[in-house]
């Protein structure tokens, strides 16, 4: 269901390493950005009754039953350039997105468009 690259997966598990109490990776989608939804990542202590846990690449990582469908089939990668390093997402539900990649829309949800 997602997909977790190996250099995303070094980098999850280091950070996860720095926060003493981080369990799951929790990864979602919210309502907002320029193109509707925005992508959540974060650590969690804690899995909701209606999560998804899967393991990927050796994370343990919970997925909200709502984001599931838009998540579906998604890749998580780490890049570093000269300005730094950063998550990026590869999500092959998106039919639109912003142009910072970090909002976007389905052909079956188009989220809450805020002004950029």
């Amino acid at each position: 269901m997602l997909i977790i690259t190996e250099t995303a997966a070094k980098q999850v598990k280091q950070m996860m390493t720095d926060e003493a109490d981080a369990k799951y990776l929790r990864v979602g989608v919210q309502g907002g950005g320029c193109s509707g939804l925005s992508y959540g990542m974060g650590f969690d202590t804690e899995k909701d009754a209606d999560d998804t846990l899967l393991e990927v690449e050796g994370i343990d990582v919970i997925v909200d039953k709502e984001s599931e469908a838009m998540l579906k089939g998604t890749t998580i990668d780490y890049k570093e350039n000269m300005m730094g390093g950063g998550f990026t997402i590869d999500n092959p539900n998106a039919v639109a997105s912003c142009g910072c990649g970090s909002s976007f829309r389905t052909a079956e949800n188009a989220g809450t468009p805020e002004d950029c």
